[in-house]
């Protein structure tokens, strides 16, 4: 069936009153809001994400301007180029001096930076991030200019047009300014105050994060619920399956599994040890293993030849994404919740039912936290301790008349349709 376009006109424009979004066709649309404000919309795909991208108010675009917009707009997207961050990179290089530099660079500090540093960094998402956003967002601004001579309001100038919309990307970016600049200090290539500083500094120019984006928990599943989708789950022979298992079982965080490395596992101890380079704290943390986890990985074991290291392996020779096992939870099983949110529900569990101490439920969710007496006692672990308590969870989730082997055989060979 064709695809119905232009379904706008000016008349019908005219006669629209109710609040929500009326199409035009191909993306475009126009959103009238509760109070009557109205302004063009085009949604997009890209790479299995759904944006909206602004194309101003009603008031100064026409219906005819708008679909000019959107026209071009969807021709980025066809090139498989974001129309937003195009249109962004395009309205700080207005703002970009144009300089002669003398001596490094933004730019060429900020590339040695990341060719020394991001090999350190296991997850290649991670590294893109870093180099994807100083590309978009920084370099226009930022790059010809010498490194001596970067100040505040350079990096005010990067960071104020994502500030209230992309709030996560400019805070992580912030950070990343920093630490380059810290660098260049450091080895003698600048002096001076670092102008890419929070706290002090830029948070007297910027509002706080709390105030622009509002906190978004993870979805959640109910910890009434686990054991019933574990049961599920078990019916499940697929690598990333085995992963999902153990992520719930360890209550631990989706990047430490899909990382994990056999060489992380002391079978003799029945623990696993997530090294600080891995870890999201930058600390060490020992997770003692429950039955339910150590069944998970000699299951693996079937295929630890061909992991490359990895416990749960993808095909790429690396550990599978954490967008394999969001797949495997909401398109293949059909729940609407994150990976991550199962560590919400065994911090339920543990406050509810499991009736655990505040201390070991944090330390087996590997918080930090600020209280140094609170530190000092974590460092000691408790494993012991929090051994009883994630064996506890384990048999929650997994009651022993579900306890049985799995034919990890096909496993390796679902790695490929899970990776």
């Amino acid at each position: 069936m064709a695809r119905i376009v232009d379904q706008l006109t000016e008349v019908r424009i005219r006669a629209l009153d109710s609040p929500g979004l009326h199409a035009d066709g191909r993306g475009l649309y126009l959103q009238i809001r509760s109070g009557g404000a109205r302004s063009w919309i085009y949604r997009f795909t890209l790479r299995g994400r759904t944006r909206d991208m602004g194309l101003g108010s009603l008031a100064h675009v026409s219906l005819v301007k708008a679909r000019l917009k959107a026209a071009d707009a969807r021709a980025l997207v066809t090139q498989g180029l974001d129309p937003i961050d195009d249109a962004d990179a395009k309205r700080a290089a207005e703002h970009a001096p144009i300089l002669a530099a003398s001596g490094p660079t933004f730019e060429e500090e900020a590339e040695a930076y990341m060719a020394d540093k991001l090999k350190r960094l296991r997850s290649e998402v991670h590294q893109d991030q870093w180099r994807q956003t100083l590309r978009v967002y920084a370099y226009p601004i930022l790059g010809a200019l010498p490194i001596t001579e970067v100040g505040t309001s350079h990096i005010l100038a990067v960071l104020r047009p994502i500030w209230d919309t992309k709030c996560e990307t400019a805070s992580r970016l912030r950070g990343r300014i920093e630490r380059i600049l810290a660098r260049a200090t450091v080895e003698g290539r600048r002096s001076g105050a670092n102008p890419a500083t929070w706290r002090g500094h830029l948070q007297e120019a910027l509002p706080k994060r709390s105030e622009v984006q509002p906190v978004v928990h993870h979805p959640a599943m109910d910890f009434a619920d686990v054991p019933s989708f574990m049961a599920e789950l078990l019916q499940r022979h697929e690598v990333s399956a085995a992963a999902l298992r153990f992520s719930i079982l360890t209550a631990a965080r989706t990047g430490e599994v899909i990382g994990a490395g056999w060489n992380e596992i002391n079978w003799h101890d029945r623990t696993w040890t997530v090294p600080p380079a891995r870890a999201k704290t930058g600390r060490e943390h020992v997770v003692p293993l429950s039955t339910g986890a150590l069944a998970e990985l000699r299951a693996m074991e079937a295929a630890r030849e061909l992991s490359c290291g990895f416990i749960f392996p993808g095909n790429t020779g690396r550990g599978l994404s954490q967008m394999t096992l969001l797949a495997l939870l909401q398109r293949r099983m059909k729940r609407a919740f994150t990976v991550h949110g199962f560590r919400s529900a065994f911090r339920d569990w543990a406050g509810d039912e499991g009736e655990v101490p505040q201390e070991l439920a944090e330390a087996a969710l590997a918080h930090v936290v600020k209280d140094a007496t609170e530190r000092a006692y974590r460092r000691k672990t408790a494993v012991e301790r929090r051994r009883k308590v994630m064996q506890a969870w384990c048999d929650f989730c997994n009651p022993p008349s579900r306890v049985r082997v799995v034919d990890i055989s096909a496993a390796r060979h679902g790695a490929s349709s899970a990776a």
